[in-house]
């Protein structure tokens, strides 16, 4: 993507705080979109507009989507980052109500929200680009330590295949980027809960991630401005006619069709 070619268009990245978020923030920042960033904490980026607010609540949504609209109006880009787990370890057992609702709010329904309160005015205008981050683990859960993260994902992957077949016609295109293991302070924040529960090392934390992922074939976890060039191609005119796609970012981990 060259340096003019979001020239004009509007673009609201939520979870745009840091990692690929973060990356992505500044991606499309430098190909002339302006940019919304929205958050639970300040985004400190030039010439970039900050919404702090969080979408893992319905108060959240509606408060940054009204912020988006008083801001920008309807954005030409909609990307969606937000997502985590804080779930704790011991497979489907260890997960009550109040965890798979939490796991659910900030994974599923914090996209649902905000694209209920601004993908309309983007396909009533008829044209756009929306792009929901979702993860390998909807194909391959990882049952032990994010099942509840996993499940939220593969819905967000289902229900994102479903608003692409609603709003094509309308001119506007929706795809998914599904990263594998990726190089932020999310995933430290893992193996550093890896290594507590279990009194391992870091060495250990990671080798055993890297197992339970099936290992990486290109040797190494993707670094942020990876995803963030996934979405930057998807949310440009080079990708006019891809919509309801999904593309993986996972050096090779996920090794069937």
């Amino acid at each position: 993507m060259n340096s003019t070619e979001l020239d004009g268009r509007t673009a609201v990245v939520a979870g745009g705080s840091k990692g690929a978020g973060l990356a992505t923030v500044r991606r499309l920042r430098a190909a002339g979109a302006r940019v919304v960033a929205i958050a639970r904490t300040p985004v400190e980026e030039p010439d970039v507009r900050s919404v702090q607010a969080d979408l893992g609540t319905p108060e959240g949504a509606v408060t940054a989507a009204r912020a988006v609209d008083r801001l920008v109006g309807a954005p030409d880009v909609l990307v969606h980052l937000v997502g985590g787990s804080r779930a704790p370890a011991g497979g489907y057992a260890a997960l009550d109500d109040a965890t798979w609702s939490e796991e659910l709010a900030l994974n599923l329904l914090s996209a649902v929200r905000l694209d209920r309160a601004l993908v309309p005015a983007m396909a009533a205008r008829g044209t756009g680009a929306v792009v929901h981050v979702t993860s390998i683990q909807r194909r391959m859960p990882l049952h032990e330590s994010t099942l509840a993260y996993a499940a939220a994902k593969s819905a967000l992957a289902a229900y994102s295949k479903g608003l692409a077949n609603e709003v094509a016609p309308a001119g506007l295109r929706v795809n998914t980027v599904a990263p594998g293991f990726i190089r932020t302070d999310g995933a430290e924040r893992l193996l550093s809960r890896r290594m507590s529960e279990a009194g391992i090392t870091r060495e250990t934390a990671l080798a055993d991630l890297m197992r339970a992922l099936g290992g990486i074939p290109l040797g190494r976890p993707a670094e942020p401005e990876e995803v963030a060039e996934a979405i930057a191609f998807l949310v440009s005119d080079r990708a006019s006619s891809v919509t309801g796609s999904e593309v993986v970012v996972d050096g090779g981990t996920v090794r069937t069709l």
